[in-house]
């Protein structure tokens, strides 16, 4: 009965995505869902995008073994990130009326850096992505009782995003976050008041937490662990700014100032609901303190078994009905616009600069098929990644938080910024964070922290020193 309402759910959710594909006339259309996305279906995007498999499997399973500050950077640089984009990049996002983040670059400081800027913001999504699509092959997994391998369901899981986002583009993500946003709120809040009843009421679940030192926040120790707190906080909150999906929700809205409400609401109701998964899998280490031993396993991925496990094994039928859905609903709003996303952006602006003259329907077809090639990248890099989900989305936000945030920040808001400063921003910061990373990945200042302080120095000095 959960397989077959599980499966019926994947059909419900391929048919709204096909039926919101009728929307679909033009590549802007395609991108940007036309620009008119009302306040709720803008909010539901923010939220439901943000909110993924790394939230609901990875991050509380991490606060069970670590605690509020193992946690910095999702949910509370991830929401800040939402907080930063609403206040200070929504709006001349909104105004400049382009198709993706990379056609800012290319206004403000020329194609090469539209270019290099791009296959970085590019490359960060592989691991995002492949996080997502490695969650649904856990799924799969599980539902399968073991039948299915990890492997074959990380096969399964890529193909499935890939039959519904290739035709409805932004139109099929918009419409289909809307309709898992409900399932995600009514299905997980259902599973924790049971799973919080299960485990003794959610007063002793939180006492349990605080006795144990979970809510413990800022670090112990030096420098060195003051620094790599602040380096997984910005990593998120920052590194997470210039992104296409981030973009392309606030783009998408019919106004700016819809723009900037969904992305405050939606990030408002993703950083309360996040601790919703947290409740859930610190009462199953209650109601079954064995769930611990996954700490252990040699595989890191393991620890992320924990939800999926409790519900099979210890909640009725109808909880798993709804836990599985409210997943599956959570994985499928991220990976499709995960897919997306950097599709849009190569497409645009690595390929097309190069391409020449085209009409929108080749520009339609290049879409796709660079949709495709990229979903083959994120399936190759997810079966040979052994990295938690929340591992995974960390190291993929150090790209951009070394490489294209500074050029961002200063293109809108320092007018001295040159072209030269950009490129040489871009350069320093990913050479110097790659040479960090190689020698010194233990150092007192983390890699990232090297990287985005090369990164500003880069661009003040082809900013400010005088050239001919």
């Amino acid at each position: 009965m959960l397989i077959a309402s599980v499966v019926a759910y994947l059909l419900l959710t391929i048919a709204i995505g096909l039926w919101a594909a009728r929307r679909v006339h033009n590549s802007k259309d395609y991108v940007l869902a036309g620009r008119s996305l009302p306040l709720y279906m803008s909010a539901a995007t923010v939220f439901a995008t943000w909110f993924g498999a790394e939230t609901v499997l990875s991050v509380s399973a991490t606060f069970t073994r670590d605690g509020l500050g193992g946690i910095v950077a999702d949910p509370f640089g991830s929401s800040f990130c939402l907080l930063f984009v609403a206040l200070f990049f929504a709006r001349a996002f909104y105004r400049m009326d382009l198709l993706t983040i990379g056609d800012f670059y290319r206004k403000r400081f020329g194609k090469p850096v539209e270019v290099v800027t791009s296959l970085a913001i590019t490359t960060s999504y592989l691991g995002w992505t492949s996080a997502q699509i490695t969650a649904l092959g856990l799924t799969f997994s599980v539902l399968s009782g073991g039948k299915m391998s990890l492997e074959t369901g990380i096969y399964l899981g890529a193909a499935f995003v890939l039959a519904y986002t290739i035709w409805g583009g932004m139109w099929s993500v918009a419409v289909t976050d809307l309709f898992q946003s409900v399932i995600i709120l009514i299905g997980l809040a259902l599973v924790a008041w049971l799973v919080g009843d299960m485990a003794g009421g959610a007063r002793k679940v939180i006492a349990a937490a605080s006795d144990a030192g979970k809510f413990d926040f800022l670090p112990k120790g030096g420098t060195k662990e003051g620094l790599a707190f602040l380096a997984a906080w910005m990593t998120l909150a920052i590194g997470s700014i210039p992104q296409q999906d981030v973009f392309q929700r606030v783009t998408s809205a019919k106004d700016e100032k819809t723009a900037i409400r969904g992305c405050l609401i939606g990030g408002a109701l993703y950083f309360c609901f996040a601790f919703v998964p947290i409740f859930i899998a610190y009462a199953a280490l209650m109601i079954d303190p064995s769930y611990a031993k996954l700490f252990a396993n040699d595989d890191a991925r393991e620890i992320q078994r924990i939800l999926p496990d409790l519900v099979l094994e210890r909640t009725p039928l109808w909880a798993q009905v709804l836990f599985f859905g409210a997943l599956l609903s959570a994985i499928l709003s991220t990976a499709s616009g995960a897919l997306l996303a950097p599709t849009s952006l190569f497409t645009e602006n690595v390929i097309r600069p190069f391409a020449g003259g085209m009409s929108d329907r080749q520009f339609m077809l290049l879409l796709r098929t660079v949709l495709v090639t990229f979903t083959l990248a994120a399936l190759l890099f997810a079966l040979n990644s052994r990295s938690t989900m929340y591992e995974m989305v960390q190291n993929a936000y150090k790209v951009t938080l070394v490489s294209c945030i500074v050029p961002l920040a200063a293109g809108i808001y320092w007018k001295r910024a040159t072209n030269v400063g950009a490129m040489l921003s871009v350069a320093f910061g990913l050479v110097s964070w790659g040479i960090a990373e190689m020698v010194a990945a233990d150092a007192t200042v983390p890699p990232q922290l090297v990287g985005l302080a090369f990164s500003i120095f880069g661009m003040a000095l082809g900013s400010l020193v005088p050239r001919r």
